[in-house]
């Protein structure tokens, strides 16, 4: 496939089709056809608010056509089925096996998939095992690998540090940290590679790694992993073959989690986490333009935190490396002004503040505190980096309102 084919199913086709499958999971609907296309319309309804008219009653017209045809559809199915002139036995029970897998193929609002799962397919030989009809959460026996109170301490700060993680109740995380297992990797150790299969995921807690991914016939680097970050988690959501490879550049240290575990504990908490943050941030007007998939990442990257009214969530002078997305109450900036602090800006739902000190590489231009009890979603500067450089121009627009 072309590079700007798998470029546009990348950023274009695979936040659709993953939001509509979403959707459709958590609604169930009993005839799921009627409701994507209803779904679909909605989305044309509303990312279309400026379009051309004319474009819209044409694809308006056309999906009540589908509709009609459908009903059509269900009508004449009735109509065999009540005349006795139903598929046989053997049909039968090929639909009903078919259903049985749509149903078990459970695509949660996560990291999209790689594009070679769009052309190599699903993997075939562990989709009973992961979603078979016996295994059910309270079949579920996780394993435990002995670990020194220690090692305890040192997976619990560091899965606090992991979106993917750091939602999990107590409970869930010590059944997390007792079904990890360590493992120490050498120097130049290839720990994964491209188009395997995979049953378990990586966090790192020392060293670094190279994800190495097969472009134009030959190896390249397109990240780099370091402590705290996790790989080998696609594989695990959508059952796909490795996306990439990953490789120790130096002796390290990664804690290993199998399948089950993951998919029984980690998936369910981290889907829905997202969900939430995905449904605020596309109310923030700031993020109107951001690319759905962008939008994605940086639902994954957000740490939420509680304030009291009154703290002191940055300090002018200070060196600042997050910034912050108001989801509820609202906060003050003042900033002192020949030997007297003076209100500068108010925030609320929506409103971001300290990105300042990340656009500018400056220490922290003011003081914010929260006015009531808050809310707030953080993006360390890593990710602001990666994800907010298309709103640069943006955010130094807002950023004159200082002033």
């Amino acid at each position: 496939m072309a590079q700007e084919h798998q470029e546009y199913i990348q950023t274009k086709v695979n936040p659709t089709l993953e939001s509509l499958v979403t959707q459709v999971l958590l609604t169930r609907p009993e005839n799921p056809a009627p409701f994507m296309i209803r779904w679909l319309a909605d989305q044309t309804n509303t990312e279309l608010p400026g379009g051309d008219a004319g474009q819209i009653d044409s694809l308006r017209k056309e999906v009540a056509t589908l509709q009609s045809d459908i009903r059509e559809l269900e009508s004449k199915l009735s109509s065999s089925v009540g005349s006795g002139q139903g598929v046989d036995a053997q049909e039968e029970e090929e639909e009903e096996e078919e259903e049985e897998e749509d149903d078990n193929d459970e695509v949660d609002e996560m990291p999209p998939p790689p594009a070679s799962y769009l052309t190599k397919g699903p993997r075939a030989s562990v989709s009973a095992e992961a979603y078979g009809a016996w295994n059910q959460v309270q079949d579920f026996a996780p394993p435990v690998h002995h670990k020194s109170d220690d090692q305890k301490q040192r997976l619990q700060s560091l899965l606090a540090t992991s979106f993917l993680f750091n939602t999990l109740d107590r409970k869930s995380m010590d059944i997390i940290i007792d079904a990890m297992l360590e493992q120490k990797i050498e120097t130049a150790t290839r720990i994964i590679q491209e188009g395997d299969d995979g049953n378990v995921m990586f966090i790192i807690e020392q060293g670094h790694f190279e994800c190495i991914k097969k472009i134009g016939g030959e190896e390249k680097t397109v990240k780099t992993c370091n402590v705290g970050d996790f790989f080998g988690e696609l594989a695990l959501l959508y059952n796909c073959p490795r996306a990439a490879s990953v490789e120790a550049r130096d002796t390290s240290v990664v804690w290993q989690l199998d399948r089950d575990t993951f998919n029984n504990i980690v998936r369910d908490a981290a889907m829905k986490k997202r969900e939430a943050h995905e449904a605020f941030l596309k109310s923030v007007p700031l993020l109107e333009s951001m690319e759905p998939y962008d939008r994605s990442q940086l639902a994954d990257s957000l740490k939420r935190e509680e304030v009291a009214a009154g703290d002191l969530v940055i300090r002018q002078g200070e060196e600042g490396d997050r910034l912050f997305i108001v989801e509820e109450g609202e906060l003050y900036a003042t900033k002192s002004i020949h030997g007297t602090d003076e209100q500068v800006m108010v925030y609320k739902k929506g409103d971001f503040f300290g990105e300042l000190s990340l656009l500018r590489k400056e220490m922290r231009a003011a003081t914010v505190a929260a006015k009531t009890e808050a809310v707030l979603l953080s993006v360390d500067s890593k990710s602001f980096n990666r994800l907010f450089g298309p709103l640069e121009d943006l955010m130094k627009n807002k950023a004159s309102e200082y002033r």
